[in-house]
């Protein structure tokens, strides 16, 4: 399948990178940023690659973009919305990597099926793709009446598009984690990390059920964790999943529900490190959405040759 990425940012050039050493069904043949300057508009130029720095406008006027069926938009949540009216006007399918949420969420390991046709899918965010698989594991189980997260990535690997999502971005994951993730309510927060060295992306995700058992929590989130880990190798889990049972002595006030909760509490704590195709090993966060955006692009490619 012939695609375009448009954004030269540091999810743009790790996907164009990502998408030239793994995929035999993903070609990338242009590029469009708003930088002329960028470091991801010169590798694709050094590579062959038709680029532009006119920004969406310059990317539809190229005459390599005929040829385009998928463009990935690795730009910014409010840059997205003209962008996908102007891919739709043309025709094109479209993958979004921002957190606009303008098609429907697509988590790999969990709907990859459900969205193939639409005309755009939306990638959710970083935290989204490494937190709702946990999300709906342990509702597979149980249902997930409250999930919440927190996504803390190194302040190094958040570029400005992330900077300037941060709202979009604890929206859209908790939206996710209702949607996909099956939870009656969900919550995400994000923290950008000062230190130095730069340390790689960590996750936490709590949810809390009315029944289950212990082990088929834990025996759920470790198969999913194997699951992630076919596309993105440096997923794993920090520590044992734990999960404490709630007293009704002892209940949980959750705000959001407005009510006392009692039952069980499933703690699962994540770090992903990145493949290192691009940025260093510790901008995991990117290296989970590049990678879930390339996995869906393969199996919108073989939907379309079918």
């Amino acid at each position: 399948m012939k695609t375009a990425i448009i954004g030269s940012g540091n999810i743009g050039t790790d996907l164009f990178i990502k998408s030239r050493r793994s995929s035999d069904t993903i070609d990338v043949i242009a590029m469009g940023g708003i930088d002329p300057e960028s470091d991801g508009l010169a590798r694709a130029e050094r590579m062959g690659v038709a680029t532009t720095s006119d920004g969406i406008d310059g990317l539809v006027a190229m005459p390599e973009f005929s040829d385009v069926e998928l463009v990935f938009d690795a730009t910014s949540a409010g840059a997205h919305v003209r962008h996908n009216e102007v891919l739709q006007a043309h025709g094109k399918r479209v993958l979004d990597l921002t957190p606009a949420a303008v098609g429907p969420y697509v988590v790999p390991v969990v709907n990859m099926d459900a969205h193939l046709d639409a005309p755009n899918v939306n990638m959710v965010t970083c935290g989204g793709q490494a937190t709702v698989p946990m999300v709906a594991a342990i509702n597979s189980v149980a249902p997930v009446e409250y999930g919440e997260i927190v996504s803390s990535v190194s302040s190094r690997s958040a570029g400005p598009g992330t900077r300037a999502n941060i709202d979009e971005f604890t929206e859209t994951t908790a939206k996710a984690i209702e949607v996909v993730g099956g939870a009656g309510l969900g919550k995400a927060i994000i923290v950008l990390n000062p230190a130095e060295p730069p340390l790689i992306m960590r996750n936490t995700v709590f949810c809390l059920t009315q029944t289950g058992e212990p082990e088929a929590f834990r025996h759920a989130v470790a198969a999913m964790v194997d699951r992630v880990q076919e596309y993105v190798p440096g997923y794993r889990l920090k520590q044992q999943v734990q999960v404490d049972q709630i007293a009704d002595s002892d209940p949980i006030r959750i705000p959001q529900l407005d009510r006392k909760f009692t039952g069980w509490k499933i703690s699962v704590f994540l770090e992903v490190e990145g493949a290192g195709h691009y940025l260093p090993p510790y901008a995991g966060n990117l290296d989970i959405m590049t990678s879930a955006a390339l996995k869906t692009a393969e199996q919108i490619a073989a939907r379309v040759s079918a």
